[in-house]
Formats: structure tokens, C-alpha cells, sequence
């Protein structure tokens, strides 16, 4: 039995870290997406390298990696419902820190590049629970278009699953283990997005969506203005 879980946390791990936007930017542009934009691997980052549909495709195949490591805990050890957790974290450990994408920076330290880990942890919670899947990402495009960060809206995801799986537990009477699910997960993302996090407080994250297309239209009414006033001078 010890032997199944390890090999089982194992394949969720290398399953996590196959670097999906990686390949799928390299054969649709030849770009290396780690020397683009924020150098992650995840949807986000391969949508800007490679247009939309190469993000999209990057996002589905990068939460199949977690919803998988579900599916393969369930199983193999299906009375072990704390595999159904720790299998798609697991998953997402590797999407951000994956072992194929091992470097060596200038100073000599050995570091593990990786994505942010918004997309297999909304597979994971499709693979423990699917309808979460019509909750989850809507309510996080909803933060998006209206708060304008994306690394808020990724953060975000972990409290909706979280919330769900608790009221699950409570009034559905599914297993409490996966509210852990929600918490862990959000403790690794906020942890991959801490750069984000310390731009957000230094008010210079990207903003995406409805704000940042107001922020757009002041800046070019205020270059319209003064344009205007340099013309009639």
C-alpha cells in the first residue's frame, strides 16, 4: 500500500509538470515562452506568446494534468480520500515547479520553472467534484472583468472551492477532506503569485478587462485633451 501511494503522488507530480504552454507555444511560434512576458508556462502567459486559442488549449490540458491525478487516486485507492486531495496538489506542484524545466541561474543556484498553478487547480477540483467546473472558473472570469487582476482571480479560485467543498461537507454530507483541498491549494498559489502580490501592493500589476479598458479611455481622452489645447495654442 505505502509503495501504490508513493508511486501514485509520484505520476501526480511528473503529470504536473509536463510543460504544456511550453510545447504548444514552441510548435505554434518556435517562441521559448519562458523568455516571453512573465516567463511562466501556464495559459495565461502561452495566450500572450501564441493568441488566445493556444492560451485556452494550454489552460484545458494543464487542469486535465490535475483532474487525472484524481481520477488515478480514485482508482487505486479509493477509500483513500486524503490521495484525492493531496494527488491534484501534487499536480500542481509540478505544473509550477517542473521537474523538466530544471535551470541554473547566473549565481549558480538551481531553480524549477514553472506556471502559476490557477489552471490544474480548478482540474483538480473538476476531478473531485465535476459540476464545480460551472462555479469555479465563471465566478473567476466575473473577478477578472471586474476587479481587472488576473493574479486575484487565479488566487480567488482556491476560496470558491473551498466555500463549495465546505458547503458540500455541510449540507450534502460529502467528505470535509476536500475543503483542504481549497486551503492547501490556495497556500500554493498565493505562494507561486508572490511576485504578483507584490506589485498589486505597489499598484503596478497589469490590469486586464473592464478596468483596464476604462484606465485606456481616460488615457486617451487625456491625450485627446491635450492635443486639442497644443492645436488651439
Amino acid at each position: 500500500m505505502v509503495l501504490k501511494i508513493l508511486l501514485i503522488c509520484l505520476i501526480s507530480y511528473l503529470l504536473g509538470s509536463i510543460p504544456v504552454g511550453l510545447i504548444l507555444v514552441k510548435l505554434r511560434t518556435g517562441k521559448d515562452l519562458r523568455q516571453i512576458e512573465s516567463g511562466r508556462t501556464g495559459g495565461t502567459n502561452a495566450g500572450r506568446a501564441a493568441g488566445f486559442w493556444v492560451g485556452f488549449l494550454t489552460a484545458f490540458l494543464d487542469g486535465l494534468k490535475a483532474a487525472i491525478a484524481v481520477w488515478i487516486a480514485r482508482f487505486f485507492v479509493p477509500d483513500m480520500i486524503w490521495m484525492e486531495v493531496f494527488s491534484p496538489l501534487l499536480a500542481v506542484v509540478g505544473h509550477n515547479y517542473s521537474i523538466f524545466l530544471i535551470e541554473r541561474s547566473e549565481n549558480g543556484k538551481v531553480r524549477l520553472r514553472g506556471g502559476a498553478g490557477g489552471a490544474p487547480f480548478v482540474g483538480g477540483a473538476f476531478g473531485i467534484w465535476p459540476p464545480s467546473l460551472l462555479i469555479i472558473p465563471p465566478m473567476g472570469a466575473l473577478i477578472l472583468y471586474f476587479i481587472g487582476y488576473a493574479s486575484v482571480a487565479t488566487m480567488s479560485t482556491a476560496l470558491i472551492a473551498a466555500v463549495i467543498f465546505a458547503a458540500r461537507a455541510i449540507w450534502f454530507n460529502a467528505p470535509w477532506q476536500y475543503v483542504f483541498y481549497g486551503i492547501l491549494g490556495e497556500a500554493l498559489l498565493i505562494w507561486a503569485l508572490r511576485p504578483n502580490i507584490r506589485r498589486l501592493i505597489r499598484g503596478n500589476e497589469r490590469l486586464v478587462g473592464r478596468r483596464a479598458k476604462r484606465l485606456q479611455q481616460a488615457v486617451n481622452s487625456g491625450n485627446h485633451s491635450s492635443s486639442s489645447s497644443v492645436s488651439s495654442s
